[in-house]
């Protein structure tokens, strides 16, 4: 076995870019889902991009500040696949918090996929190493991938628990602990071995050429976190009155949008007889038909206030005109629809009883 250390330096560097990438990525993202399929999968194509590139970067700054006795070179065809390997299993979680209902089982799941894109990335990484061989058994792989993906779930779920600027923060900070904390904890459980073998499946990529393609992928990083930074750190105008903003308004004069076979179409209020909750997006209920809405249920509610719509429930919009009947119950209500094939009842919750019922003139 081979006795190693690393260069503090670059261990902190590696640090840096997992955090800045964490950053970028994370904040590309905000608002993403309010936008048409097109641009939303654009921004998640960049997205997957900087995560995914931020995953690589880390692991071979830290690779480069591995201090062996012996010299060591990698195959550049395997370094390659370790690169598209994370930025392709970064993109499929991000796939999934933008174009699936963003419930709890979609958000771990996510968080599962990118812990484990960055265990694979990782691993692959490690296997282009040539002349030296790196050494480990199921156990310990077993222990990284635990830590990268419970801390990667928590990134997850922080960051998109409540996009706001707090939670992308804090979510960026799980998210480079994930990345740092698997790479050394998988490092710390690795031996090296010296190995004659060179016989790669690519060209071969020495310490010179790999830090100068990694300089170029943490400067790539390093500019895209400038530029989402200075957005980040604007002041947010102050809202002077409760008046519908400009997009609002237009989105309202188009009707409430939905999605249905990868467009986008808008319904007229007057059609839709309530609105259901579902994760950061909601269902339409409109006759025979459930539709998939990108505006969370305090969207609807503030947008559609103007067309009678109130909250009948934490979970539900109603529409009162729909209402057909009305049951009192000991301290909440029912709303009963007909000629709604897709909800006959929703409930009213205490807190919304007396709203609901001067709503309905009662």
């Amino acid at each position: 076995m081979l006795d190693y250390s690393h260069n503090a330096w670059l261990v902190a560097a590696s640090l840096a870019v997992a955090l800045m990438a964490g950053f970028t990525g994370l904040y590309l993202t905000h608002g993403a889902s309010k936008l048409n399929p097109q641009r939303r999968k654009f921004i998640v194509v960049l997205a997957a991009i900087t995560l995914g590139g931020g995953i690589w970067s880390m692991h071979f700054v830290a690779m480069l500040g591995l201090q062996l006795p012996i010299l060591f070179y990698y195959d550049a065809l395997i370094t390659l696949m370790s690169a598209l390997v994370a930025i392709l299993m970064v993109g499929l979680a991000l796939l999934l918090l933008h174009f699936r209902p963003r419930t709890m089982q979609t958000v771990i799941g996510a968080g599962i996929i990118v812990g484990l894109g960055i265990v694979v990335m990782h691993y692959v990484g490690m296997a282009g190493m040539e002349l030296c061989r790196p050494v480990y058994n199921a156990l310990d792989v077993a222990i990284a991938t635990l830590a990268s993906v419970i801390l990667s779930v928590l990134a997850i779920w922080v960051a998109y628990d409540n996009r706001t600027q707090r939670n992308i923060l804090l979510g960026t900070v799980c998210f480079g602990m994930a990345v740092f904390t698997m790479h050394f904890v998988a490092t710390g459980l690795t031996d090296f071995v010296a190995s004659e073998n060179a016989g790669g499946a690519g060209p071969v990529l020495n310490n010179q050429v790999l830090a100068m393609g990694v300089t170029v992928a943490v400067f790539l990083i390093c500019g895209a976190f400038l530029l989402t930074g200075i957005t980040f750190i604007e002041p947010e105008p102050a809202v002077m009155a409760p008046e519908p903003s400009v997009t609002e308004t237009t989105a309202l004069r188009a009707g409430v949008p939905f999605e249905r076979e990868g467009q986008t179409f808008f319904a007229e209020p007057a059609r839709i007889a309530a609105i259901r909750a579902e994760g950061h997006y909601t269902v339409l209920y409109m006759g025979s038909e459930k539709l998939f809405c990108p505006w969370s249920i305090t969207q609807a509610e503030t947008r559609l206030k103007p067309d009678g719509f109130l909250r009948a429930h934490r979970s539900y919009l109603v529409n009162p005109k729909h209402v057909s009947s009305f049951e009192r119950h000991k301290d909440n209500g029912t709303c009963y629809f007909e000629g709604v094939d897709a909800l006959s009842k929703i409930p009213v919750s205490r807190s919304r009883l007396n709203d609901v019922r001067n709503a309905l003139g009662l």
